[in-house]
């Protein structure tokens, strides 16, 4: 032990030097690591500075109607009363009354058009014209055989009238007055033949001259002046479909049957209402025509027409519309914005915002509603008024600020 001491000893005083250097570089390390921390004294006062500015901007942003603390803001609608209207909805095909494909009913050349495409034509209008000329030619035909053979007619009744004279004076045999008369009648029998066949050239020259059958609408011609058209021919030479009035054909679920029957048994016209395809814009009034005499077994459902007037040619064959019919009207019913409905767990229900501008979460039970209106059974008295904007930010008693103007809701169809 006293070896090893000394030994130690002996080798600090060799290098004392050397120690002193080493102890010098820690304390430099340790002193530059404290000048170095960014979590000293220095820099946390910055932060807790930083800190402190931050949450007074948030306290000053958080005032009522600004932050997430902030009054909510709803736009509200009163709850009327009213006489609602029921209408069921139905998609629908419009329907020309009638549609005509116009055909030539004799064989020949097409030498003229009267109408133009699209135009509007009354029954009796000449559309078109057949070359006439073959036509008139046998007409002149079979009027010439009727005059020839009226011609002999006449003269075998001078014979007739000869003979009957001398058979009275016995100067001629009755057997020859007997042939004369038979003659008579064969004569009579050819005109009469030949009077046929003058109404039947007379008749197919007239159809050398086409009119329209009926008031309507021209479509798009088939046939260019110049072709030989044949009464055969299946395509026609245009169509014409009558546009005033004009019906739509839709379908019903045979469960309305009941009400429909008994409105049109007390003798009154049940309304219906066509649609744009977006249901938005009304295109035309009209009335219930008529019912199918069947229910469709596959759907389910009867097929309807109604009958429009369509003077303003808002509605078009083969256009596809939304029909509304009117089943009933409710009398002094309590309505509101279909927009304050809303549905929980418990039901239905909407918000209703009181004199100091609080809310309470009201039950309601639902009638028949619209595209923007709904019919409420119980929950609501009229006069109050409900909210139609910004529910989702709400609970029970809380107090909101009115919107100036409330949102705008759904586009009321035009009536």
């Amino acid at each position: 032990m006293t070896v090893s001491i000394t030994t130690s000893l002996s080798y600090a005083r060799k290098r004392p030097l050397g120690v002193f250097i080493i102890a010098l570089l820690i304390a430099v390390i340790i002193g530059g690591i404290g000048l170095g921390n960014p979590f000293n004294g220095k820099s946390n006062s910055a932060a807790d500075q930083t800190d402190a500015a931050g949450q007074a901007k948030t306290s000053k942003d958080s005032g009522p109607g600004k932050g997430r603390g902030g009054t909510p803001t709803v736009a509200i609608a009163p709850v009327k009363t009213k006489d609602f209207e029921v209408w069921q909805e139905s998609l629908g095909t419009i329907t020309p009354l009638a549609n005509v494909t116009i055909h030539s009913r004799v064989d020949g050349e097409l030498i003229k058009i009267y109408f133009r495409e699209g135009q509007a034509v009354k029954a009796g209008d000449l559309i078109a014209e057949i070359d006439p000329r073959a036509y008139q030619v046998q007409l002149d035909q079979t009027l010439a055989t009727a005059t020839r053979d009226r011609a002999l007619l006449e003269n075998a009744k001078v014979d007739l009238k000869r003979y009957e004279d001398l058979v009275k004076h016995d100067a001629a045999p009755k057997q020859q007055l007997d042939t004369q008369v038979s003659l008579v009648n064969q004569y009579e029998a050819t005109l009469k033949t030949d009077q046929s066949a003058i109404d039947n050239a007379r008749l197919q020259l007239s159809y050398c001259h086409i009119q329209s059958p009926i008031s309507g609408q021209v479509g798009l011609r088939l046939v260019d002046p110049g072709n030989i058209v044949h009464a055969s021919d299946a395509g026609g030479l245009v169509t014409i479909a009558q546009m005033d009035p004009i019906s739509v054909l839709f379908s019903l679920p045979q469960d309305f049957l009941p009400v429909l029957n008994q409105k049109r048994s007390n003798g009154k016209p049940i309304p219906i209402e066509a649609l744009d395809r977006s249901g938005t814009i009304s295109l035309q009034k009209g009335t219930l025509a008529s019912l199918d005499n069947q229910i469709d077994t596959t759907t389910g459902s009867v097929k309807l027409r109604g009958s429009f007037n369509n003077r303003e040619k808002k509605l078009y064959p083969n256009q596809f519309v939304n029909i509304r019919v009117l089943m009933e009207i409710k009398p002094k019913s309590i309505v509101v914005p279909t927009s304050a409905l809303q549905r929980g767990a418990q039901g239905p229900f909407v918000y209703v915002v009181n004199e100091e501008k609080k809310v309470s979460l009201r039950l309601v039970d639902l009638g028949p509603s619209d595209r923007n209106e709904v019919v409420i059974l119980k929950g609501v008295a009229e006069d109050e008024k409900v909210v139609i904007d910004g529910a989702d930010k709400l609970k029970q008693g809380v107090r909101v600020n009115i919107a100036d103007r409330p949102q705008a809701g759904p586009k009321k169809a035009e009536h």
